[in-house]
């Protein structure tokens, strides 16, 4: 096995000048088209995962500071699911041209806030961007099939409708990227919405409320802060709204699921995934090594998507875990300002460092081995080593959960019926990706993985013309795409009867 160099973290003193003070957005509720205080004393610290220093403290909001938001909503619903499809749109382009103009101030309170190397800052802010002006699109030419007779003597038509207020909780993994995954078609689709930030990482979102106040209508679009048991749970219980959207993990999926059913809302999940990498004998293996070392490792590991869970085929495994072992041995970490070419930044918060340390103890007290990596690395922040686990056991926790965190895990398996077994065992169905060059294999094995998205010869590819959600544990509803708009809208049925209609066959 090859030899690789003890990690370390590259750092900078261009931390204290990294973020100035005044570029902070404003750091409370967005209710109503204005930052609002909110109605208790409690707070939250931001800390700064790379050097564990305080950034600044924002109100924890309450069931109070919610209804405020949901009321703002609904007062603005009535005019806002009236404006067109153009009108709509108009706005969403500005969004994203706001969101353009912006970009090197919300890429740099992304690192600083999450701990993201530039890299992936610059490609969530350009994503989030991108998925306004899709969906800015996809609102005009989003419609049901035409009017027909379906029965004789009378005329049907299929009217698409928003739901109403939408409640929207997102994850720390991805701050803004995330919010603009569910506020983009939400708005498309004619609702407004309330949404929840994460409590620690939330100073992208309020900078684009910042940036987007003198577009869009009060109340349209409104912002609570706070911990989910709180602001989360009225969300996901409130009668006024009509579907609530959650990315996060599992256990927060059924927590909000169990309360959306009090009110019988709609419910839209995006969970959590342990994604396989299914690598056949006749595998280009120096692709897929290279490939896991973006799409295993990229943002620290932190992505739902990531492929974590390498099954190859035993008669090349020894030579495809050389060949990772040494991409990963070359992966640059750091702080997000030591430079551009750093690969991996701390883990968000000392609570997810913790059970990620924890993840990889649990994992070697079970026999899986540490090829590189496998702990916590030297100095200040939440930085863990980029680890490959070897020798992991079918079945084993290390091969079920997600590790959430710069971790893959390689196994291996003797035939096709067992990778395909294996692949599928685990609760999740996000995705997971296929490697071969034969030309049957690629085509039967993606219907054979039960996952919302299945690679070949690559992974963690994403267009927001495509859908993106899974199966099983890992939830339902599909971000990106036209599917998003369906989530976010419904169908209604009208028919008329030509005999008691003037003009359509009856009256005068």
């Amino acid at each position: 096995m090859s030899e690789t160099s003890p990690a370390t973290v590259q750092r900078s003193d261009a931390h204290a000048t990294f973020v100035a003070s005044d570029e902070l957005p404003p750091l409370t509720h967005f209710i109503d088209g204005a930052f609002v205080p909110g109605t208790g004393d409690a707070t939250t610290t931001l800390v700064d995962p790379s050097t564990e220093t305080p950034i600044a403290d924002v109100p924890r909001g309450s069931s109070d500071d919610v209804d405020r938001a949901v009321a703002a909503a609904n007062a603005a619903l009535a005019g806002w699911r009236r404006t067109t499809p153009k009108h709509r749109a108009e706005l969403l382009l500005r969004i994203a041209d706001r969101i353009d103009e912006a970009h090197d101030r919300l890429e740099r309170l992304e690192s600083l806030n999450a701990g993201k190397p530039h890299e992936v800052a610059v490609d969530d802010v350009a994503s989030a961007s991108d998925v306004f002006r899709f969906s800015a699109g996809a609102a005009r030419s989003f419609a049901e099939v035409g009017s027909s007779q379906y029965v004789e003597g009378h005329t049907s038509i299929i009217l698409r409708e928003p739901v109403g207020v939408v409640g929207a909780i997102v994850s720390w993994n991805y701050p803004l990227l995330m919010a603009a995954w569910k506020i983009a078609p939400i708005l498309a689709a004619g609702n407004t919405l309330v949404i929840k930030p994460s409590e620690q990482t939330p100073l992208s979102l309020l900078a684009l409320c910042e940036l987007v106040a003198d577009i869009l209508p009060a109340g349209v679009a409104n912002l609570v802060l706070g911990l989910g048991r709180e602001v989360g749970a009225r969300l996901s219980s409130h009668p006024d709204i009509a579907l609530v959207a959650l990315t996060g993990s599992v256990g927060s999926g059924r927590t909000v699921a169990a309360a959306a059913s009090e009110t019988v809302k709609r419910v839209h999940l995006e969970l959590g995934g342990k994604a396989p990498l299914v690598i056949l004998a006749d595998a280009d293996l120096e692709l897929a090594a290279q490939t896991i070392r973006t799409a295993g490792f990229w943002n620290s590991g932190q992505e739902c998507g990531s492929g974590t869970r390498v099954l190859v085929h035993e008669s090349v495994a020894d030579r495809f875990t050389d060949l990772l072992v040494e991409q990963v041995g070359a992966l640059a970490i750091g702080e997000p300002w030591a430079g551009d070419g750093i690969e991996i930044g701390p883990l968000f918060s000392k609570a997810h460092y913790e059970r990620v340390l924890a993840f990889i103890e649990r994992a070697t007290s079970d026999g899986a081995v540490a090829a590189v990596g496998g702990g916590a690395l030297e100095g200040p922040g939440y930085f863990v080593a980029p680890t490959v686990l070897t020798n992991v056991a079918p079945g084993s926790y290390a091969s079920q959960e997600e590790a959430f965190g710069p971790i893959v895990t390689v196994e291996t398996f003797a035939t096709l019926d067992e990778a395909v077994t294996r692949a599928n065992e685990v609760e999740y169905g996000l995705a997971a990706s296929v490697w071969t060059s034969d030309a049957s294999a690629a085509l039967e094995l993606p219907h054979l993985l039960d996952f919302g998205t299945v690679w070949v010869n690559t992974h963690l590819v994403i267009a927001n013309e495509v859908p993106w959600g899974g199966f099983k544990g890992s939830g339902y509803g599909r971000d990106l795409s036209s599917y998003a708009l369906d989530d976010y809208s419904r169908t209604k049925h009208v028919q008329f009867n030509h005999s008691s209609v003037a003009g359509l066959g009856g009256g005068n």
